[in-house]
């Protein structure tokens, strides 16, 4: 990574990390996925309103741990809040490639969350940048209720 990116990575993590966009309880009817990172304590709850087409109609969370990944969720909850449950999907398989493989040219549909990429060099960060998306496919998953989800499973 060259030094102006490094610069701009570390702008907008601590950005998000200490001004987290979309954090808070979302009142009323949502589904809801606690997810946790044991292996350094970060925790999310994260709540979802699926529209009856399945869209992503709000997204919010709460919870504590390190800087990557609360700027990974509040990264997460802007790029996802109005999306089709298709393309938050692809979203959301485009972000785990990002931060788990070598991908040449990062899809330009994930904005400022292309800044994580570095994090595939440290597996321990991975699991910090992935709790909020783990979380989201959790809530996919269930689509009502409320379900859980740790960085220690398969």
């Amino acid at each position: 990574m060259n030094t102006e990116l490094e610069e701009l990575y570390q702008q907008v993590i601590l950005d998000h990390s200490r001004r987290p966009r979309n954090f808070g309880p979302l009142e009323g009817e949502a589904t809801r996925v606690h997810g946790d990172n044991p292996s350094c304590g970060d925790e999310i709850h994260l709540a979802v309103r699926f529209g009856p087409d399945g869209a992503v109609e709000d997204v919010k969370f709460t919870g504590q741990g390190c800087a990557i990944s609360q700027a990974s969720a509040s990264l997460m909850t802007l790029k996802l809040k109005g999306r089709p449950r298709a393309e938050a999907e692809t979203m959301l398989n485009a972000f785990h490639d990002l931060v788990t493989k070598d991908v040449p040219e990062p899809p330009k549909q994930l904005g400022d969350l292309r800044l994580l990429q570095g994090v595939r060099k440290f597996p321990q960060r991975v699991k910090c940048a992935m709790l909020a998306w783990r979380a989201f496919e959790q809530a996919l998953a269930q689509q009502a209720g409320e379900g859980t989800v740790s960085t220690e499973e398969s």
